[in-house]
């Protein structure tokens, strides 16, 4: 499996993104795909997360009731819905495919390349 993740850019506070996650690979549609983001200096932390039919989420407590995350298995794609952003949102945004529903960095086997979600004051 291949991520791309895109979608990123400069916001102010209260603005919205939509980042996206596309994936290549067969057996995309049957993995659970995590959003996770690394400010600078500050380790890499869990976003959100959504199981293989998109029925099942979860969020960091910093991202409940403004992020949402989705799925379209016919187009191999995850969305990360951002509204509401803060400066404390500043970071680079990766997806992630693993088996396993964890919230857990160390559970993810495929990376993409990260995308840069910068939010103004």
């Amino acid at each position: 499996v291949q991520l791309q993740a895109s979608g990123g850019g400069l916001v102010r506070t209260g603005g919205s993104l939509r980042l996206s996650c596309a994936a290549s690979g067969r057996t995309f549609s049957s993995r659970v795909v995590g959003w996770f983001r690394q400010a600078p200096g500050k380790e890499r932390e869990f976003v959100a997360i959504i199981n293989w039919s998109g029925y099942t989420t979860d969020y960091a407590d910093s991202a409940k009731g403004r992020f949402t995350i989705s799925r379209d298995n016919h187009r191999n794609t995850v969305y990360l819905e951002m509204n509401s952003l803060k400066p404390d949102d500043t970071a680079v945004y990766y997806c992630a495919a693993s088996s396993s529903y964890s919230s857990s960095s160390r559970e993810y086997d495929y990376w993409g390349q990260g995308t840069l979600v910068t939010v103004s004051s």
